[in-house]
């Protein structure tokens, strides 16, 4: 992950990005301001009601806070999706730089270790212990600046995470034709 992010394209692409999604990054960081101070003056109202009515409060106002406080929670949850929203391009941008530099890995490390005279190579957080005497991260980013000097910031259209052939949608087999003369039902 260190590797990844210190690599040359991933740098050069998160510059890219801040200017690229420049209007998303602004959008989503002043909605994000505007939800966060509507939902804080709903909570507060909320709060100095129940204050307000004291450590015994009637049935009726028990019955409004805990309306208050779904709709207070059903607001945040709208907002949270309407932040995602926004936020969905630039996300999806740097989903795909790390899945186009994730894609090199593989080489970049089997490289490193070939020029090291490696047989294995385990991450420090799968160990129960150990003695960190070689750290391979500042060859494993020259090696990924190699393989991959750098990496587009727009996705194709249609391309989600993870998924294959760069936003085309995977081959399917044509379904197989039904006989003309086979009965449709019983």
């Amino acid at each position: 992950d260190a590797a990844l992010a210190d690599s040359n394209a991933a740098k050069t692409a998160t510059q890219q990005m801040q200017v690229t999604y420049k209007a998303n990054i602004d959008q989503l960081k002043t909605r994000q301001g505007a939800l966060e101070t509507e939902l804080k003056q709903k909570r507060d109202a909320l709060q100095a009601e129940v204050n307000a009515a004291g450590k015994t409060p009637t049935a009726a106002q028990q019955t409004k806070f805990q309306a208050d406080y779904v709709a207070l929670q059903k607001r945040a949850q709208e907002a949270q999706n309407e932040l995602r929203g926004i936020g969905e391009p630039l996300q999806l941008a740097r989903a795909y730089v790390i899945e186009q530099i994730n894609d090199k890995m593989p080489d970049a490390l089997r490289s490193v270790m070939t020029k090291n005279k490696m047989d294995i190579l385990v991450k420090a957080g799968a160990t129960e212990a150990y003695q960190p005497n070689v750290d391979l991260t500042k060859q494993l980013v020259a090696e990924l600046n190699t393989l991959v000097p750098s990496v587009s910031i727009v996705p194709p259209q249609g391309w989600r995470p993870g998924q294959e052939n760069n936003g085309e949608a995977a081959p399917t087999a044509p379904a197989p034709a039904a006989p003309a003369n086979q009965p449709r039902g019983r």
